[in-house]
């Protein structure tokens, strides 16, 4: 608390008049603080809020809705606190033009100029030649030393055969990098991404991670326009990664989901 109270200080020149936990997964701590003037603001600690704030305002820039980043301090960010409310008829409309606009931002290459986390796993961003070649090495290939053997075989037989499933040269658009249902935060204006895993690569993985564990509501499709052919084998490849990431941090318990991409995926 008291790391929290000076950090207030020193990004906001004022004491802390009160503090709520907020959900923030589990990896993460998130609270909303109330300043003693009566400013609200979210503050998020952890290891990679510096690289955190970096991508949301990378985002913001590209004009998709996101919270402000309001200061760095302590090892904690904070954030532009946001009021949730039920999305309008028109939101997901929008929010599929904001995600679009989004993707449209090209990058020179695949991946960011920093290494990311997801709690214990590293998630490593350097560039590589071609997309096949990224999503094998940066985010299939990491995870096999941590898997049973048959499952691990499986992945290293799909990272060979990424030339024949994926485009070998999509255009580098950045993506939010994190983006399932949990990771949008509606507000009477339009539908905000928080918590943000940034890089830039095929905007289809947005796609892919926003159907994994639910999927957006009426009208997102025809905002953010057609997918290209063959989407929906590719998206199978692209889920494999976050269900990789949730074997490491939750076990096996995940390797269902696992097995169940990689079948879809051919393999």
């Amino acid at each position: 608390m008291e790391g929290l109270r000076a950090a207030c200080r020193a990004v906001f020149g004022g004491e802390v008049a009160g503090v709520n936990r907020l959900h923030g997964g589990d990896l993460s701590e998130v609270t909303r603080v109330t300043l003693e003037v009566g400013r609200v603001v979210v503050a998020k600690a952890g290891p990679m809020v510096d690289r955190e704030a970096r991508m949301l305002t990378s985002i913001l820039g590209a004009g998709c809705p996101a919270p402000q980043v309001l200061g760095l301090s302590g090892g904690l960010v904070f954030l532009e606190a946001l009021d949730e409310a039920t999305p309008g008829p028109d939101r997901w409309a929008r929010f599929g033009e904001d995600l679009a606009r989004l993707h449209s931002v090209r990058g020179d290459s695949y991946g960011w100029a920093e290494d990311y986390a997801f709690g214990p796993v590293a998630i490593r961003n350097g560039p590589a030649g071609d997309w096949p070649t990224f999503w094998a090495e940066r985010r299939l290939l990491p995870f096999v030393a941590d898997l049973p053997r048959g499952l691990g075989a499986r992945v290293e037989t799909l990272a060979r055969r990424l030339p024949d499933l994926l485009p070998r040269t999509p255009a580098p658009g950045l993506l939010h990098g994190d983006l399932w249902t949990g990771n949008l935060l509606a507000t009477a204006e339009a539908i905000h991404v928080i918590d943000p895993a940034s890089y830039f690569g095929d905007g289809e993985v947005d796609l892919a991670m926003l159907h994994l564990f639910g999927r957006p509501g009426p009208g997102f499709a025809e905002g953010y326009g057609p997918p290209a052919p063959g989407w929906e084998a590719r998206r199978a490849v692209y889920s494999l990664f976050p269900a990789l990431v949730h074997v490491r941090l939750f076990g096996a318990g995940y390797h269902a989901m696992a097995e169940r991409f990689l079948a879809a995926s051919g393999v």
